[in-house]
Formats: structure tokens, sequence, C-alpha cells
């Protein structure tokens, strides 16, 4: 079913929600959520995102609100702890935030900060996890080839289970994959996935040994799952920054593949200092359980944005719904 605007705008919330670090360059993330027939939804594209690809995340938000979910093979997901960029003294604080969690994605590659940063917070991830933690570092796609091999060596001591979207195309990674292979790293990738216009391309070009796959970017669930298939690649499933609402969706997204070797990186709740439900989504004992939220009114009251930034957001969502009646996935 595909509601008309006036469904979703109907129950829409707009919030702004505080950040314990900054974090993709951002101290505040907004979201706007709607209720539908199976419950509460996120639409959440970042606000650089044009239109076009935003849309896809509305068509995410429809099909949780109102489809019912594929059938699910697990209730609850092993996740991963989420690194900021934060100074290595800071490393400690930040994994305290995700109970129980044996793996830890890293940011790394930030613009203002040096290689030698980026060694510093690995080394202190792997001193707090000790030797049985395991580790994996993501660029964003900020390095070159040649910055992303020289990384990975200086990098590789620390053990790493791999390393997601080191360089920016999917010729790039295929170039890394090919130098570090003698090295057992694999290659992951994520922006060649959600923000291609084939997310199957890395996969045909062999340039990656796993996809990590996002529900929203990725059009929804069911979507989501069709790709994974297609691709015939292992998976981690993550998270766009998203409140427990969202990160609920990729819960479910997650808890319907089979198999799925790899912690997902779901547990980002714990990167808000605020949320939209009382019972927000964070990891207990490695893990989260698979379950719709029900977003409390009082917190969206809280936490609503200016009359500004709800109305940026409303018409956000008129556009993209004009957009997404004739969405058509690669």
């Amino acid at each position: 079913m595909f509601p008309s605007v006036n469904d979703i705008l109907d129950t829409a919330h707009v919030v702004s929600l505080p950040m314990t670090s900054r974090f993709r360059g951002i101290d505040q993330r907004e979201a706007l959520l709607f209720r539908g027939p199976q419950g509460w939804s996120e639409f959440s594209p970042f606000v650089e995102y044009d239109d076009a690809e935003a849309t896809p995340w509305l068509l995410a938000a429809i099909d949780y609100a109102w489809n019912e979910m594929p059938p699910l093979v697990r209730d609850r997901i092993w996740v991963n702890a989420t690194v900021p960029a934060v100074p290595a003294d800071l490393v400690e604080a930040v994994l305290e935030r995700f109970h129980g969690c044996r793996t830890a994605k890293i940011k790394v590659a930030e613009p203002d900060q040096t290689l030698e940063d980026d060694i510093a917070r690995v080394a202190e991830v792997r001193r707090v996890m000790g030797p049985t933690g395991r580790i994996r570092i993501d660029a964003n796609g900020a390095w070159t080839v040649d910055e992303a091999e020289r990384a990975v060596h200086a990098l590789a001591k620390f053990d790493l289970e791999y390393v997601e979207q080191p360089c920016a195309t999917v010729d790039e990674l295929g170039e890394l994959r090919t130098r570090i292979a003698y090295m057992g790293i694999p290659v992951a990738a994520d922006e060649s996935v959600r923000k291609a216009a084939d997310p199957l391309a890395v996969a045909r070009a062999g340039a990656a040994d796993l996809l990590v796959i996002k529900a929203q970017p990725l059009g929804g669930v069911s979507r989501a799952l069709a790709i994974v298939k297609d691709a015939g690649l292992p998976v981690v499933v993550s998270s766009a920054l998203e409140t427990s609402v969202g990160l609920a969706m990729g819960a479910h997204l997650a808890a319907a593949i089979d198999p799925l070797d790899y912690d997902c990186g779901l547990a980002t709740a714990s990167l808000l200092a605020a949320d939209v439900t009382a019972a927000p989504l964070r990891a207990r004992d490695g893990h989260l359980e698979v379950r719709r939220i029900e977003a409390d009114e009082a917190l969206l009251t809280r936490w609503a944005a200016n009359p500004e930034r709800t109305q940026w957001w409303r018409d956000r969502v008129v556009r993209c719904h004009e957009l997404g009646k004739n969405y058509s996935p690669q």
C-alpha cells in the first residue's frame, strides 16, 4: 500500500536529538517520525541529501509503517560498539556505553586528523577490549588507494576483522583488495552499496568481500533483502544513526537474514544523548532485541525541532512522496 502524504503528515513529529559525541560532523540528529497501521516508523535521511537520494528512505519508512515484515529467523542480534573519531583517552568511556559488545567499529580517516591519531585510537580499543575483541575500521571512502594500503599496513597489527569503505570508488576498492589480499584482511563496501545507482555493482566487480546493508537508504527491508540475495556475499546490517524507531527497522532486516555471520552496527542509540522512547533499543550483553518501538509522546514533545526545521522536514516528505510514486529501484 502507498499511503497519501496526508496519511504520513497527520501523525508526523520532527525531533532534534543531542548526541553524546560529535559524529559524522553533527552534534544533533534530526528525524521525522510517523505512525502507520503497523506502528511507528522513521524518515531520517541526512540533511545534505537531495530529494532523489532521500526518496528511498521515505519508501523504507512507509514500508515499515504500513506492511508486515518478512519472516524472522532470530529474535536478537549481535551488535558492535561504534567508536567515533575521538581522542584515544576518550575511547574507554565510549565503549562503556555499549554493554557487552564483543566487536567495535572505529571511525578513521577524519579530515582534520592524521594516521597517527587513528593508530592511537585503534590501539586503545584493542587495549580495552583485549585480544579476543573484534575490531573493524571505517574510513567512509576518505583514503586514496595508496593511503588506504599504508593505513591497513599500519593498523594490521591490531588484528582487523575488516576495513570498511577504505576508498570511494568501486575501482579503487578492487585495486586495494588485490593489493592487500595476502594480508587476509577483508574489504567491506558501504557507500558503494547504499549511495550507488546500482547497489550490486561492487559485488559483480569482485571489489568487496562483504557488504554493509542499511534498510532506509536501500528502500526498506524487502528491497534490502533482495539485494542481499542477489549479491551473494556476507553482509553486515548497519544503521544510519537513527533513533530507536529506525534502529528497530534495521533489526528486523538483520533478523530476516540467514546466515548472519558478522555482528551488526545497530547499537548506535548509545551515541544519542536522548531518544524518542522510554525503552531505547540499546545493546544488552552484546545483543539487541528485535522489537518494534513505541514512541513516547512526552519525549517527542521534549525533543521537538523548532518550527522552521519542522516545516523543512514536512516539505521534504511532500517532495519525496511525489518522487516515490514513480520510484524504480535499480
